[in-house]
């Protein structure tokens, strides 16, 4: 009778501690599981659709300029030499320039140094211009410090992104950049599949405050889209391109973990150039108004003037792939064109 009544309550102190641990786990799941605060929804209270894009077709938006700033069109696919982790790929050119309608977002920092501070819609005036003037593209004005704010929904009227661009209110004084880049990325993959999506961010080069978009999460969201990021920074150094930095003249494959390792040490180093970088876009940045000015004319001369090249993988492994755009012959042109894409994982 002693030793049953031992064996009894050693069972119960067993199940106790098994119900115990079952409810700590429970709770650590969820906490592990659980969703990050939502960003701002759009107006309407209509929330974003995230639509991942497949490996099936990438699409290499891609620049070809001489060195004076002319663009060379005319080119076909048997011009062109596209290498996916080193390996040459077949690939489709479209014969004409991308003429798609555009889905463009300008984000536009309120906070910190007050650089931004001059006549944003007359300098914004020829990009919008370039998007919205055939009554297809659309729209929409994002403004953020420590976060996000959906200030203008999609709009097919430039005037109406002109009049919120002048009413721009200060900032908190944050630059969450990563945050506000993730959900425009999400803006813009909610509109219809035949649209061109543009993001143009306009910033500091490094980010403050972003809480909720991690740098490797932001890689692989941008990899997964089409979205072309244009970046326009105010910063202390003198103005240059991006895309005018000259290849050391290797051409070295990394492995997925490298390229990830790489893109992450980017974005710490300058978020805004390292987003434009990967997507294929181009980067300015600028140190008074009239050179603000200049930068954005520059890139929305380029926005339409690229040869849209399209592949099939032929190694679809998961992960970051490494994309390299080159001319066969030798014209004396600069290329520009995506650095990067994100092979889903099959499901």
């Amino acid at each position: 009778m002693a030793w049953s009544g031992v064996r009894t309550g050693l069972a119960r102190g067993m199940s106790g501690i098994i119900g115990t641990l079952c409810v700590v786990c429970g709770a650590w799941a969820q906490q592990l599981t659980a969703p990050e605060p939502a960003l701002p929804m759009p107006r309407g209270g209509q929330e974003t659709t995230t639509l991942r894009v497949t490996t099936n077709e990438v699409l290499v938006p891609t620049l070809v300029e001489k060195d004076h700033g002319q663009v060379v069109y005319g080119l076909k696919a048997a011009d062109f030499v596209v290498d996916d982790n080193g390996v040459p790929q077949q690939i489709q050119v479209q014969e004409e320039m991308d003429t798609a309608p555009v889905a463009l977002v300008v984000a536009v920092e309120q906070g910190r140094s007050s650089a931004l501070e001059f006549d944003k819609e007359a300098k914004l005036g020829p990009l919008l211009d370039l998007f919205l003037s055939d009554g297809k593209g659309e729209a929409a004005l994002v403004g953020f410090d420590s976060q996000p704010q959906l200030i203008r929904d999609f709009t097919h009227s430039a005037e109406e992104i002109g009049g919120d661009l002048r009413h721009l209110a200060p900032g908190n004084g944050g630059a969450a950049i990563l945050d506000t880049v993730g959900y425009a990325v999400d803006l813009l993959q909610s509109q219809p599949k035949e649209y061109r999506r543009v993001l143009l961010l306009i910033s500091e080069e490094r980010d403050h405050g972003s809480k909720r978009v991690k740098p490797e999460k932001l890689i692989e969201r941008i990899g997964l889209t089409d979205v072309l990021v244009l970046s326009v920074s105010f910063s202390p150094s003198k103005a240059e391109f991006l895309h005018d930095a000259k290849d050391n003249g290797t051409n070295r494959i990394l492995s997925p973990m490298g390229a990830l390792f790489m893109a992450v040490q980017g974005l710490k180093k300058n978020v805004a150039a390292q987003i434009a970088h990967m997507s294929g876009g181009e980067y300015a940045t600028f140190t008074r108004d009239k050179g603000f000015q200049e930068q954005v004319a520059e890139v929305a001369k380029h926005a339409r003037n690229r040869y849209l090249i399209s592949f099939h993988p032929t190694d679809a492994t998961p992960g970051l792939h490494t994309l390299k755009v080159r001319l066969r012959e030798d014209l004396g042109a600069r290329v520009v064109a995506r650095a990067n894409y994100w092979a889903a994982a099959e499901q």
